[in-house]
């Protein structure tokens, strides 16, 4: 039997992510727990404590978030502390230490100090990873809520932003996902019975939708309730997207809520890979190689496709193990923030 270790926490403010690794350094579980920190911190409290309560109280966590977003603080350094205060009370009985970008890692203790970097870094953990596993690529990671789209190469990683909000402007963060994001968020239309009607500025229906019609969506990928509290069915999803044009679900109008939900899925991967061709703009060379993470990586493989690079997908990088690639790549900065903690730690 694996005796846990070393644990890796990826606390959004949507989910929590753990990585759980052996004494020999090897990845031997990984979890997801929803989580929505907007609604109070004891939500997170909770995740955390359930999610620990799983492993050895002896074994070190090493964190990385980006819960401090969430609109429960007043503002970024608050929520770093804030979060910081929950992660010490709940895992604080063994070492802790929080992944602070390119400062490596910091006391929690000491959050507000290092706040600036400490807030939303996970990108930071899975793309230094990579920079030393691989010459050259962009990640792709494409998660329920969020994309991020990260150069790599020469050993270092190349983003040009670091906040939220430089690398919004630099296009290496887009709040679209493959689960939550809203299909209002998408378009203004869509096209309908043979002509363009306006989407209706409610929240009827989310991504997940659209995959769920598609068969697309991997299986627990959907933690949250649905936009109606609804049941996760196709029918379901294709009543709730249908909202959004006007319409109900009638034999009439069953085969055309999946070519709806089509176009909005291309409209999804048409922003995606406009953001892929700004990152890619500021490169001497090419995009080669794109590495798909996260729950939405399907739409990484369609990007790369398109674009006619090289894919990886990180289920096949981060171990060997089968049981657990697929959701170490779905958690991929958890898994990320372990195996650095335990580089460090070697030396």
């Amino acid at each position: 039997m694996t005796t846990i270790s070393r644990l890796g926490w990826d606390v959004g403010g949507a989910h929590v992510k753990l990585a759980a690794f052996g004494e020999d350094g090897r990845l031997a579980a990984v979890r997801i727990a929803p989580c929505p920190v907007w609604k109070g911190a004891h939500h997170l409290a909770e995740a955390l404590r359930t999610l620990r309560g799983e492993f050895p109280p002896g074994a070190t966590s090493a964190v990385t978030m980006t819960a401090e977003v969430a609109d429960l603080w007043p503002d970024r350094h608050a929520g770093v502390v804030g979060t910081a205060a929950l992660l010490i009370e709940e895992l604080g009985s063994a070492p802790l230490a929080l992944f602070a970008g390119p400062e490596g890692f910091v006391p929690a203790e000491e959050a507000a100090a290092h706040s600036a970097t400490i807030g939303s870094a996970n990108w930071y953990a899975t793309a230094a990873v990579l920079a030393h596993l691989l010459p050259a690529g962009v990640l792709v990671d494409i998660g329920s809520t969020t994309a991020d789209l990260i150069a790599f190469g020469d050993g270092r990683v190349q983003a040009r932003g670091f906040t939220d909000a430089e690398r919004l402007a630099n296009s290496e963060l887009l709040y679209t996902g493959a689960v939550r994001t809203p299909v209002m968020a998408l378009a203004e239309r869509a096209p309908f019975a043979g002509r363009f009607v306006p989407l209706m500025a409610e929240l009827y229906a989310t991504t997940a939708d659209i995959y769920r019609l598609l068969d697309l969506l991997p299986d627990n990928a959907d933690l949250h309730p649905t936009a109606d509290g609804g049941g996760k069915t196709v029918e379901a999803s294709a009543r709730r997207l249908l909202r959004i044009v006007g319409e109900d679900l009638t034999p009439a109008n069953q085969p055309r809520v999946r070519r709806l939900a089509y176009h909005l899925g291309q409209q999804q991967l048409h922003r995606l890979a406009g953001a892929l061709d700004a990152v890619a703009s500021a490169r001497d060379d090419d995009v080669g190689l794109v590495v798909g993470a996260g729950v939405g990586r399907f739409l990484s493989r369609q990007l790369a496709e398109r674009r006619g690079a090289a894919y990886l997908d990180l289920a096949d990088v981060l171990t060997d193990d089968p049981r657990l690639a697929g959701p170490a790549a779905d958690c991929a900065p958890a898994v990320a923030v372990g195996l650095l903690s335990a580089a460090l730690a070697q030396g």
